[in-house]
């Protein structure tokens, strides 16, 4: 297994992932998106795996302009601009290959081991 866990040090959720993934011993790589955003790439695939862009943006973000601005945007221009503006993504992201999830999990996350 190769877990990535994308979130900030701040989020709850976030340390509460990290917490399961430590508590079953199973290695984890964390990335804060505070310091390093996600690439193209990566958003890509956890959107797929997630089913849209719309299951990882978070309505409740603090930045409620740039959520309101996404939602109402053309599809065509929706991922360009949450790409730039990843502090409105639900936390934490979970990455295992082509699997993701959005939130805290521990569900899923036991089907993975």
């Amino acid at each position: 297994m190769n877990i990535q866990i994308f979130g900030t040090k701040k989020s709850f959720d976030t340390k509460k992932a990290q917490r399961y993934f430590k508590e079953r011993r199973i290695k984890f790589q964390f990335i804060d998106l505070k310091e390093k955003e996600m690439s193209k790439g990566e958003l890509q695939s956890v959107m797929r795996a997630v089913g849209g862009i719309d299951a990882v943006i978070d309505p409740d973000a603090k930045d409620q302009d740039t959520v309101a601005l996404i939602t109402y945007l053309a599809e065509s221009q929706k991922f360009d601009k949450l790409l730039e503006n990843q502090q409105v993504l639900r936390e934490p992201i979970v990455r295992n290959g082509a699997k993701a999830t959005v939130g805290y999990c521990p569900d899923t996350w036991k089907g993975w081991e």
